[in-house]
């Protein structure tokens, strides 16, 4: 009997042991799992545009502290700093002129490598930096004047390698854009320790752009639709830019349109192609901006159809959040419109519902000033916030 007992001691002293080992494995797989979250913020150019032309190097840094300061302080761990959004870069480039986004004018040398100081004070506390690029646009608007000599797009005025409607953009059926495409991405993660290189969702500007060069490919090659041909050229450039990223070990993904059809119907861009090969693309992120009740593309449905439509191991999936409906009225919602002004905890519960989809290692916001600057914020911009930080610690 005194044997029994002793037992029974022994075998309640293992159990509480291993009770309390497996409680803490559960806490620190979920403590790894928050802490391995990618949790990003967009800072654009329309921010580097507003904050940074203070009078000084000095006063621009200590802009850039602020912004990196205020993204930490929210619980974020990345910054997706757009380097180049008009045919320009933020940083020295043989290839881009300096960005107007970050000085007087295009081509002028703002007194300091803007990225690389970006970099520095990221790196420092152990955040990472994805650098943002626009591969097509040269410009938002139609104004040719705007394009300085030193602007790579300047030699195509006039020729079919640039078309100017509803803005100024690269022809993508051009072997020398490609090539430029290409040229500046290698020398982006040649010179600087980026974490990663996205591609936002600007690719065939109008299905009308290269008629002539599509004709050109059908008399040497087999029929082949307009549409399937758009897709080609687009799918070759983005294979070409992920070796070169791959080859220098950085990260590469692009942020496509959330409606998968739209993607298709209008910028050819092959998404389904992009996520079930290991060819592409290392991580995919849908700008799924939409409420739970949006009666068109509905959060959790659309979060679905990219989640299960992801058969590529090597693809990661980070979602894109619409923090600028916060409080507004969503116009294209129809039934659901009044959404993201009746709640305040919409971001919290999409980031909630996005963890436990397969493929899912993060999110992202688009953009800082939403969440930073007060001309911009609504009446529920700061519980927005506060919920969301409830699930960020």
């Amino acid at each position: 009997m005194r044997n029994f007992f002793f037992l029974v001691i022994i075998l309640s002293i293992v159990s509480i042991f291993v009770y309390f080992d497996i409680f803490s494995s559960q806490e620190e797989n979920e403590l790894m799992r928050h802490v391995s979250e990618k949790r990003a913020i967009f800072i654009s150019y329309i921010e580097l545009n507003q904050y940074l032309k203070g009078e000084s190097v000095i006063e621009d840094k200590k802009a850039i502290d602020l912004m990196i300061d205020r993204v930490y302080q929210l619980g974020f761990n990345m910054i997706i700093l757009q380097v180049r959004s008009f045919s320009d870069a933020i940083y020295p480039s043989s290839i881009f002129p300096w960005s107007s986004t970050v000085s007087s004018g295009e081509g002028v040398n703002p007194g300091y490598d803007v990225l690389k100081y970006f970099l520095k004070k990221t790196h420092q506390k152990n955040m990472m930096l994805y650098a943002w690029i626009n591969p097509y646009r040269i410009r938002s608007t139609e104004d040719v004047f705007s394009i300085t000599d030193i602007n790579p797009a300047f030699s195509y005025l006039n020729t079919d390698t640039i078309w100017i409607k509803d803005g100024i953009y690269y022809n993508p059926s051009k072997i020398e854009v490609e090539n430029l495409i290409v040229s500046g991405v290698l020398e982006l993660v040649k010179n600087y320790s980026v974490d990663g290189v996205l591609f936002d969702d600007y690719f065939y500007p109008s299905q009308e752009i290269d008629l002539e060069d599509y004709q050109n490919y059908l008399n040497d090659h087999d029929n082949l639709s307009l549409s399937d041909y758009h897709l080609m050229i687009i799918n070759r450039m983005v294979m070409r830019v992920h070796d070169v990223c791959k080859q220098a070990g950085v990260s590469f993904g692009i942020s496509p349109d959330g409606n998968i059809s739209n993607n298709y119907d209008f910028i050819s861009a092959d998404v389904k192609t992009w996520v079930q090969s290991d060819q592409y693309v290392d991580f995919i992120m849908p700008q799924i901006y939409y409420g739970f009740y949006h009666e068109v593309r509905a959060f959790k449905e659309t979060l679905d159809e990219w989640s299960s439509m992801i058969t590529s191991n090597q693809v990661d999936l980070l979602v894109a959040l619409a923090f600028y409906k916060v409080g507004v009225f969503d116009t294209y919602a129809k039934k659901g419109s009044m959404e993201w002004m009746e709640n305040d905890d919409m971001i919290m519960r999409e980031i909630l519902l996005a963890r436990n989809v397969k493929h899912y290692v993060g999110f992202a916001l688009f953009r800082y000033d939403y969440l930073i600057n007060e001309e911009l914020q609504t009446n529920t911009t700061m519980m927005e916030i506060e919920n969301m930080k409830k699930i960020l610690k």
